[in-house]
């Protein structure tokens, strides 16, 4: 009984498409960082331009930077629903191409269809991995932009004087800055730099992911491809054969008929 169930557990756990895997986890931790961290990150945003740098949102429906942040929250919740889901269905194909190779000479049977939906799955990573990263550059914008401004701050930071006054017109502001807000900009800008670095990080681990899945899924269809010509060729040796035993007895039968 115990080595039966050790069979099985051992028959399970060789069944399980570890690249596949790990990808999935790569994938999610990547997209749960960059979503999290971003959206933080355009909330300090706002917070920054309504505080310091006095910028109001229109009372219209123009396209102001308020809306464009809005914007950029509404897309991290679709990639991080999308994202969610189609981790999901590389890792079920993970599964379905590992069992059809496992089981090649089982009841699980190739088919056309298996394969178009591999070659389906390896044009979308691409394209996702290309979307990635496209991501992953823009993403560097504001890192670069706040590095600049969060460097300026530190810089004036240690010189600790109280009639220090700084022109933010230099970043886009339309007022003067006195010690007294400095403080408070410095410590927002230091958690905004840092969250926009870790979304920038969420981007590459992302971008690695999707490369991670196309050598999986480019491996996979390899196997499948001539996992497939082996079963063709097993399907024809088998038909000969047995074509051959059917002529073996036709004439087995034709010379006893003739003795007797």
């Amino acid at each position: 009984m115990r080595l039966c169930c050790s069979e099985c557990c051992i028959k399970c756990l060789s069944g399980i498409p570890y690249a596949s895997l790990i990808a999935t986890v790569l994938l999610y931790a990547g997209v749960a960082l960059f979503c999290g961290c971003g959206h933080e990150a355009l909330s300090g945003t706002v917070t920054i331009l309504q505080n310091y740098f006095e910028v109001v949102r229109s009372p219209l429906d123009a396209l102001d930077v308020f809306t464009i942040i809005d914007i950029l929250k509404y897309v991290i919740y679709g990639v991080a629903a999308a994202f969610f889901v189609y981790g999901i269905l590389l890792m079920v194909e993970g599964f379905f191409t590992t069992g059809a190779i496992r089981d090649l000479y089982g009841d699980f049977k190739i088919t056309t269809c298996g394969r178009c939906v591999s070659a389906w799955f390896i044009m979308l990573t691409y394209i996702f991995m290309l979307a990635w990263l496209g991501v992953t550059a823009f993403s560097s914008l504001p890192v670069f932009m706040y590095f600049n401004i969060w460097n300026t701050c530190q810089n004036v930071t240690a010189l600790e004087s109280t009639k220090l006054c700084i022109d933010l017109r230099q970043f886009g502001g339309d007022k003067n800055l006195y010690w007294s807000l400095f403080s408070h900009l410095s410590f927002q800008l230091d958690l905004t730099f840092h969250l926009f670095v870790c979304a920038l990080a969420g981007a590459g681990a992302a971008v690695i992911a999707m490369v991670h899945y196309l050598m999986v899924l480019a491996a996979n269809w390899a196997y499948v491809k001539d996992a497939c010509r082996m079963q063709k060729y097993e399907d024809i040796k088998t038909k000969e054969e047995q074509e051959l035993h059917d002529i073996h007895s036709t004439r087995s039968k034709e010379r006893l008929n003739a003795y007797t």
